[in-house]
């Protein structure tokens, strides 16, 4: 049995879906309403695991938050499992590429495939998806959209101190 909850964030309404077991979706408006992997449903806004997902996304969005700690109840082949447990394990502001991925979890030629879980991936930001670029350094496909994904990685860049000048006008040269 699965429980969900509607939340509304800075990317949308998102339909957080749990198990008993833990966090086991988090779809976006556009993904198919029902979610055929997570059967039978009911709309549960206390459900304990739900309320925490909540709170840690809204943190999240608040850059208060760098890391989930939500248990995860993945529903998917043991491949994409692999490739899922591989995103959550991408640190924050960090990316990685498919290959990368491919290579991190023993299948260097499965490149596609890696491609193909990812954009599978039922746990959007938790299991930070949005974290894989291409090889070439640029945005692919994402189910919240690209612009959505820009919005998410421009959120976790590590952010650039300012260096302050020392003087705010030119110093006068030394006597002569």
């Amino acid at each position: 049995m699965y429980h969900y909850k509607l939340v509304s964030t800075p990317v949308g309404e998102l339909k957080l879906v749990a198990s008993d077991r833990g966090l086991a979706g988090i779809l976006w408006k556009n993904d198919d309403p029902h979610g055929a992997r997570f059967l039978p449903q009911t709309r549960d806004a206390s459900h304990p695991i739900l309320i925490e997902a909540e709170r840690q996304l809204r943190e999240y969005f608040a850059g208060e938050r760098r890391c989930f700690t939500l248990p995860l109840d993945f529903v998917g082949t043991e491949f994409q499992k692999k490739v899922w447990n591989a995103l959550v394990a991408i640190p924050f502001g960090e990316t990685r590429s498919y290959s990368e991925i491919a290579r991190q979890i023993g299948h260097p030629q499965a490149v596609r495939a890696v491609g193909a879980a990812n954009g599978r991936n039922p746990i959007s930001i938790v299991a930070p998806c949005h974290r894989v670029i291409g090889a070439n350094g640029k945005l692919t496909g994402f189910a919240g959209g690209l612009e959505v994904k820009a919005f998410l990685l421009d959120l976790e860049m590590p952010q650039k101190s300012a260096v302050l000048p020392l003087f705010t006008e030119e110093p006068s040269p030394p006597p002569v």
